[in-house]
């Protein structure tokens, strides 16, 4: 029997030279939760760092984990399929932050289902899901210069930081991500898309 709770997943690598980079998006977005709603996370398993809550959203609430895969990008898979087999958590209640190249920095997509896109973590996912039909919101954050190097500059890029202009702005990014999270709980897909999408 499918659990009532949700899974909302922040996407990052662990460890302090990669706080503050481009592909911990994921995790920046999921302390924005933890913070919003008391979350706090202990070990799961050795494969997450994993927390529970109750948030209340247009007068219903919605029970939920947090977590943050402490299996490093690539392997992400492991910890989100370990916490839903241990939750009885279905796939359609796992929601996924992570960055996106593909997507300017401040810009958002939320969808379910279709490819990877080229991105490790979510590859991780739907192999280790077995689908790829979760929600997940996709946090912009622009792309390498191309060109000779393009492999190595597309590493550099995602685990480099962010500018200054950017990092004045991503407080406030962070906090949009995190409403979508919100929002698809609470309003669904379609209605989330409508209102992030777009910008």
């Amino acid at each position: 029997m499918a659990s009532d709770f949700w899974l909302i997943v922040g996407l990052g690598n662990p460890g302090k030279k990669y706080e503050g980079t481009r592909h911990n998006m994921g995790f920046m977005a999921a302390d924005v939760l933890a913070q919003r709603w008391g979350v706090s996370m202990s070990d799961h398993k050795g494969l997450a760092m994993l927390g529970k809550g109750v948030m209340n959203l247009g007068g219903k609430s919605f029970k939920f984990f947090l977590a943050k895969p402490l299996t490093f990008m690539n392997e992400s898979g492991n910890a989100v399929a370990s916490i839903c087999a241990y939750y009885s958590i279905d796939a359609s209640h796992v929601i996924v932050m992570h960055d996106d190249m593909d997507l300017d920095f401040g810009r958002m997509k939320v969808k379910a289902g279709g490819s990877a896109g080229g991105h490790n973590g979510i590859k991780s996912i739907d192999r280790s899901l077995g689908t790829p039909q979760y929600a997940r919101v996709r946090l912009g954050v622009g792309h390498a210069a191309r060109g000779a190097h393009a492999r190595e500059n597309t590493v550099n890029w995602v685990l480099g930081g962010f500018n200054a202009s950017q990092r004045k702005e991503l407080d406030e990014f962070l906090m949009d991500g995190a409403d979508a999270a919100e929002m698809l709980m609470a309003d669904g897909l379609q209605r989330t898309q409508e209102k992030f999408n777009g910008r």
